[in-house]
């Protein structure tokens, strides 16, 4: 596949394109295929993502996804511009199934909300026009519901195929201030109560300590082999979902929290009870938010709730440090419920291109979303 293709015209300002008349010099967007050039990248990513709305768009994220879930052929990364003046990218992978498609790198693994990166909306549309051109059917799970990235793509597609967008599941998340320095202020008394109750629990089982630390890389290895235990340990474990038990994804943590570390922005919590890690949370601090990317704990100290209590000290942690918000990722769930009623909304987006490929995967789709209504209705 050529390293190059040609996309839309346009010229160069400032590092931003700005879309011109066609006797312009022709703008064009790259699609990296190899780790090389996703590391030619770096610097220029970087400062893409400075200002980007999650730390799954920084490049120490999509570098460990296409190390883990991408093989030869695969990493499909469209990017417009060039080092220093890299100005949009769409992190893509290349299914190669009976039906090609594009999908975002990472989601089947991690399933945690992607969206494409850029400067500009002029960008972006030549991102979109690339995608359109490209003749692939494109599949976007988790995108932000206020995300341009769907208008883009419905424009870019007029005429050329069909964009299908629907409700997908978003994330929970808390918007921080300085009450959270009290965060039993914000569970009912009854839930107070229990708080208490399972502190004193805590506190008969030996010396009760929780910390949020920022490890060296020369702290990581031991403080991660502890995280991961205490994670398999608990129902994780039983069910085979720990990262003990999934080592394709568990290499993937090990890339990403090695970067964040060297990054200075990887935060590992650890309640210990009696000298014993008796809960885990991995997470990072990215854009004033923390952002949760892992939770655990261990069983045997189930009846005084150790998540919960070093939820509370997280929760703290994050208002001390006057964050904006605890984004809790994954999905809603019961517990959750407890903290907070706010939900980040998500779409799921189909775009298929009006040429043989395209139809085949809409039937395909269209036939896979009613046999899915059909046997919840049975």
């Amino acid at each position: 596949m050529s390293e190059l293709t040609k996309v839309a015209e346009g010229r160069v300002e400032d590092g931003r394109e700005t879309l011109r008349p066609k006797e312009t010099r022709a703008i064009s967007a790259r699609i990296i295929q190899g780790l090389d050039g996703l590391d030619e990248l770096s610097d220029a990513w970087e400062r893409l993502a400075a200002q980007a709305s999650t730390p799954m768009l920084d490049h120490a994220w999509i570098r460990a996804c296409a190390e883990t879930f991408s093989v030869d052929g695969e990493l499909h990364l469209l990017a417009v511009g060039a080092s220093p003046h890299l100005t949009a990218v769409a992190p893509l992978v290349r299914q190669r199934a009976v039906l090609e498609r594009l999908e975002l790198l990472g989601m089947n693994a991690l399933q945690e909300p992607l969206d494409f990166l850029f400067s500009h909306p002029s960008a972006l549309a030549l991102l979109a026009n690339a995608l359109a051109q490209s003749g692939v059917p494109l599949v976007l799970d988790r995108l932000t519901m206020d995300s341009p990235v769907v208008g883009v793509l419905r424009s870019a597609y007029r005429r050329r195929g069909v964009v299908i967008c629907r409700p997908s599941v978003g994330w929970p998340w808390i918007p921080l201030d300085t009450s959270w320095l009290q965060p039993e202020r914000h569970v009912n008394a009854g839930r107070r109560s229990d708080l208490r109750r399972a502190r004193r629990i805590a506190d008969r089982m030996g010396a009760v300590t929780a910390e949020v630390m920022s490890p060296t890389p020369k702290e990581l290895g031991p403080l991660l082999e502890e995280a991961f235990q205490v994670e398999a340990s608990g129902w994780k474990g039983r069910k085979g979902t720990a990262l003990a038990s999934d080592l394709l994804r568990q290499s993937f943590y090990r890339r990403y929290a090695a970067a964040a570390c060297e990054k200075g922005i990887l935060r590992l919590g650890l309640l210990r009870i009696g000298g014993r890690a008796a809960a885990m949370q991995l997470a990072v601090e990215w854009g004033k938010r923390i952002w949760l990317l892992k939770i655990g704990y261990d069983e045997e100290f189930a009846r005084c709730s150790p998540g919960t209590l070093l939820m509370l000290e997280t929760l703290r942690y994050a208002a001390a440090r006057g964050l904006q918000s605890y984004e809790f990722l994954g999905v809603v769930e019961p517990w959750l419920q407890v903290w907070t009623q706010q939900v980040r909304p998500c779409v799921m987006l189909r775009a298929y291109p009006a040429n043989a490929l395209g139809i085949a995967a809409l039937v395909a789709d269209a036939a896979k979303f009613t046999w899915r209504r059909v046997r919840r209705i049975v």
